[in-house]
């Protein structure tokens, strides 16, 4: 099995077990995963049956059951000797319907190995994988075709099948190099013997056992592998035991950069490059599942495919370079970006037009003609042999053929990164160049998918929309980019032209929804609770780095006593305006004092943090709105609002209005929930 389909496998196991066992009232001490490419295990040290419970047996009606000199009805009889039930033990109980007469009885669990027989073949036929496949004539659909299942509990075998597989007390050892088949008795057993016959069933074990043969073999050269995780996982998952090999290619092939290397040798072979100060050796190692390779036949092989390898890649590199990028760049027009929405020429125009907006809104006056520069190109190595033989090289060949072009590097190293991020581990572009280049290539992509009413809900997201509104986000608050959401994606709906089906007031109000929605996931990954989120949002995310501030700061005060009291009068203002009409103010109608004072508050209060929401300094601002706190609670206690002259009335909840409307510019206060607060 792939490794990711094994990842998938143990995680869904053990979840699915755990619940299995939870609603069955089955307990467990320690229940943990184990896999392999060919095997998936499941440990657990369980109850040996259910839970003894109380099941409450309900009879007829107390009116029902009892005559009027309160002995036992014939009913009642019936039902104590169908049930086997003594008079004695009978009771009236209370139930929703009314009085009933019923009593409790203890009902012994089920045994645990009785349970297991139940729930193991429904949850093994619930695994789902990233692709799944049938074999022979079975309907079920797995990873790979299942051979054995070995299911004991106790030493006692537990009975089932799986699409004509049955279980057994049996297992096998490695396919190759000890294939025999044993009969654990119990779980160290399993893992004593499956490690005689050549398998380590535990993956952790599996990763120090490759991290230590990675260093023996590397410790002579004093060298270390060019890390990757995503392909040192794939290691671990790829073999029963790992055995590491350290081969050699000839010195010629160090002319090509080291992400070529790299590449090469990881997505044909799964090979770790091997550098020295961060400088590639003409050496990399592999990995192999048996013991040993003492004649050396699977590093020779490995060799021999690999200088095959890197010789195209050679090739590719040396024939890309006779052509360069700027004289590529107009055959853009013969590579769809997607049907309707034009080519890649058609994009490198927005995207240089986007970024020229973007440079001239955060002032980047010296940067404009690199960034400019930077986008026109971005895409052209989307046409060379290299990027065509290793697609996942796009954008870093772009930035690499640019440098060795001579183009400075600003530009050449924001066309390298410009990718970045594709996942939520990614690390962002190294520099503001690259920064801006990805903002504006996911934004551009972000506006024309929705411009064209693709639906995306739920887990469709075919264009990986999500990921790239993610990308955005964390650039924004990384970089502390301050400018306005919504215009940027008014410019970019108009860089399309007439190319999207909505309209462009119903796509702006989407997108923006978009983000809001990808503001709470990555508001919520990073700790802040819903309900201060939800408030922070509630004013809009017209300025993503500003929204971030918002939740920083009501996060910052939201246990302290006034800011509570805040809250609770902010809804309280709210929920006494419901949905009237607005009125006009007019101060010079203000009868009580109170009122006057608390007007007079708020205009002090409105003027000084005006210039410190601009400055998206959200924290001063709600510290300086608490001061209102005082007025507001002499109003409410003093002020009568809803009085019969409708001028004062209207004039007061005018007050209330304004009030409303200040509290709305820091916060939607309505969403932040109070202990104790009845909702």
């Amino acid at each position: 099995m792939p490794a990711a389909h094994i990842k998938a496998g143990l995680a869904q196991l053990e979840e699915g077990l755990k619940r299995e066992l939870t609603a069955r009232e089955v307990e467990w001490a320690e229940l943990r995963t184990y896999g392999t490419n060919r095997r998936l295990v499941v440990f657990a040290q369980l109850a040996p049956a259910q839970r003894e419970r109380e099941e409450l047996i309900i009879g007829p009606p107390r009116k029902v059951a009892f005559d009027e000199q309160g002995k036992p009805t014939p009913t009642l009889l019936g039902f104590a000797r169908a049930k086997n039930i003594p008079l004695k033990e009978l009771e009236v109980v209370q139930t929703p319907k009314g009085e009933y007469v019923g009593t409790s009885k203890k009902i012994k669990g089920s045994p645990t190995h009785q349970i297991l027989e139940e729930i193991l073949p429904i949850l093994i036929t619930s695994l789902s994988f990233p692709k799944m496949m049938r074999w022979g004539n079975n309907r079920l659909r797995f990873s790979r075709p299942i051979h054995h299942i070995l299911c004991l509990y106790g030493g006692r075998l537990i009975k089932f099948q799986v699409s004509g597989v049955a279980s057994a007390k049996f297992t096998c050892g490695h396919k190759i190099q000890a294939p025999q088949k044993f009969s654990p008795k119990d779980w160290d057993e399993y893992r004593r013997q499956l490690r005689q016959q050549a398998v380590v069933v535990d993956p952790g074990e599996r990763r120090k056992m490759i991290e230590k043969q990675m260093t023996t073999r590397l410790s002579s050269l004093e060298a270390e592998v060019y890390p990757d995780e995503e392909l040192l996982e794939k290691w671990v998952y790829d073999v029963e035991y790992p055995y590491v090999f350290l081969g050699k290619f000839p010195e010629k092939y160090l002319k090509l950069p080291l992400d070529v290397l790299s590449t090469a040798m990881k997505e044909g072979q799964s090979l770790f490059a091997v550098v020295k100060k961060r400088k590639q050796l003409p050496y990399f190692l592999g990995l192999a599942d048996t013991r040993s390779d003492r004649r050396g036949l699977i590093k020779a092989g490995n060799e021999r495919v690999l200088q095959a390898r890197l010789e195209d890649a050679l090739f590719f590199w040396n024939q890309d370079l006779k052509t360069s990028l700027e004289e590529r760049k107009r055959d853009l027009s013969r590579i769809i970006f997607q049907e309707t929405l034009g080519t890649y020429e058609d994009k490198a125009k927005r995207l240089a037009s986007i970024i020229s907006y973007l440079a001239k809104k955060l002032e980047l006056t010296q940067e404009k003609k690199d960034l400019v520069l930077a986008a026109e190109l971005a895409k052209v190595d989307l046409l060379t042999e290299m990027v065509r033989e290793f697609p996942s090289l796009q954008g870093k060949i772009g930035g690499l053929y640019a440098r060795q072009e001579g183009y400075p590097w600003p530009v050449w190293k924001a066309i390298y990164e410009h990718y970045l991020p594709q996942s939520w581990e990614d690390p962002l572009p190294s520099t503001l160049n690259g920064c801006l280049l990805s903002l504006t290539d996911k934004i551009d992509s972000i506006v024309g998918v929705i411009g064209l009413g693709v639906d995306i809900s739920g887990s469709k997201d075919p264009f990986g929309l999500r990921r790239e509104a993610q990308g955005v986000c964390k650039i924004i608050l990384d970089r502390k980019l301050n400018f306005s959401l919504r215009r940027l994606v008014k410019k970019v709906i108009k860089t399309y032209e007439n190319r999207l089906t909505l309209a462009p007031e119903v796509l702006e109000e989407k997108c923006l929804d978009f983000f809001r929605n990808r503001l709470e996931y990555i508001f919520s990954r990073q700790g802040y609770r819903y309900d201060l989120i939800k408030a922070a949002l509630g004013p809009g995310v017209d300025n993503v780095y500003y929204s971030w501030r918002r939740v920083a700061a009501l996060d910052n005060l939201k246990e302290t006593t006034r800011f509570i009291q805040l809250t609770l009068l902010a809804k309280r203002v709210k929920n006494i305006l419901g949905d009237i009409p607005e009125y006009r103010l007019n101060p010079d109608i203000f009868l009580a004092k109170e009122e006057k004072e608390l007007y007079s508050s708020f205009l002090i209060i409105k003027e000084n943090i005006s210039p410190l929401l601009r400055k998206g300094d959200f924290l001063r601002a709600y510290r300086m709105v608490l001061s209102l706190q005082s007025p507001i609670n002499n109003f409410f206690d003093r002020v009568l609002v809803m009085v019969e002259d409708k001028r004062i009335r209207r004039n007061r909840l005018a007050l209330l209005q304004q009030l409303k409307a200040l509290f709305e510019d820091l916060a939607d206060f309505s969403q932040i929930v109070i202990e104790g607060e009845k909702r």
